[in-house]
C-alpha cells in the first residue's frame, strides 16, 4: 500500500533522514520503532506532505505522491493521527469527527464502525473535545482519521500518556482493522510491548536511518528492544 524508497530530508545543515526505505503492506500492521529524536515524526510529516523531501520516492497504491500536498494525500485515502492528538478542543466530538469527512462528498456520515470501536464517542457526541480525558481525546483523534475510511492509517505514538485501559481499547481497534484485511497500518511507537503485540512487520529507525527490519514475530529474537534502550 505504501512504498518509501531512498528518502532524504534536511533541517538546516543536518541530514535528518538518510536514504530511508521500507514498505507498508495492506492487511497488516507495520511498526516503526526508535528512540526519541531519531526522525520518526519527521518521517511521518514527510509522508503526509507537511514537510518537503530533498530526494526519494513515496508511492501509495502504485501512485507517486512525493510531490502532492497534504490534502491530496488525504483524499487518496491516507489517515493520520498525529502525536499529541491535535483535536479541536472548542469543537464538539461530533464536529471533530465530521472534520475527518472533509475529503468526502457533502452529506457523508461518520461510519458506524467508529462508534462500535469507541462507544464513548457516541456517548459524548455533544461534549467539547477539550473536556474529554487524554485517553478519550486519543480515541477521538483515531475516530476522526477512521471517519474517512482510509486505506492507510498512520498512528504516531498513540499510547503516549494514555491510561492502560484505553491502551487496551486502542489495541483491540487496531487488531480489528487489520483483521478486516483492507487497510494498511503504520504504527510509530516507543512502547515496545504494545508494538510487539500488534506488529506483523517492524522497522527500526536510528539517527535518521533504517537499521533493522523484519517480522513482528521475530522482534524478541532480533533483539529489537536494544535499539530502544536509553
Amino acid at each position: 500500500m505504501l512504498s518509501v524508497q531512498g528518502l532524504n530530508q534536511y533541517y538546516g545543515g543536518s541530514h535528518t533522514l538518510r536514504d530511508v526505505g521500507f514498505d507498508v503492506p495492506a492487511g497488516a500492521c507495520t511498526a516503526l520503532l526508535g528512540r526519541n529524536g531519531v526522525g520518526k515524526t519527521t518521517l511521518l510529516k514527510c509522508l503526509m506532505g507537511v514537510l518537503p523531501v530533498r530526494s526519494g520516492k513515496i508511492g501509495f497504491a502504485g501512485t507517486s505522491i512525493a510531490n502532492l500536498p497534504p490534502y491530496a494525500r488525504a483524499a487518496l485515502g491516507i489517515g493520520y493521527v498525529p502525536q499529541g492528538r491535535d483535536i479541536f478542543p472548542r469543537l464538539s466530538v461530533q464536529e471533530n469527527l465530521q472534520m475527518g469527512l472533509a475529503s468526502k462528498k457533502n452529506g457523508s456520515k461518520v461510519p458506524d464502525f467508529v462508534f462500535d470501536m469507541f462507544p464513548v464517542l457516541k456517548q459524548m457526541l455533544n461534549r467539547r473535545g477539550g473536556d474529554l480525558s487524554g485517553g478519550q481525546q486519543q480515541q477521538l483523534a483515531i475516530g476522526r482519521a477512521l471517519a474517512m475510511r482510509p486505506r492507510l492509517l498512520i498512528l504516531d505514538e498513540p499510547t503516549e500518556g494514555i491510561q492502560p485501559s484505553i491502551i487496551k481499547d486502542i489495541e483491540r481497534a487496531i487488531r480489528s482493522l487489520v483483521a478486516a484485511g483492507d487497510i494498511a497500518i503504520l504504527l510509530v511507537e516507543q512502547y515496545y510491548d504494545f508494538a510487539k503485540s500488534l506488529a506483523d512487520h517492524y522497522v527500526v529507525l536510528s539517527r535518521g536511518e533504517v537499521v533493522a527490519r523484519g517480522l513482528g514475530a521475530d522482534m524478541d529474537r532480533d533483539n529489537v528492544h536494544a535499539h530502544l534502550a536509553v
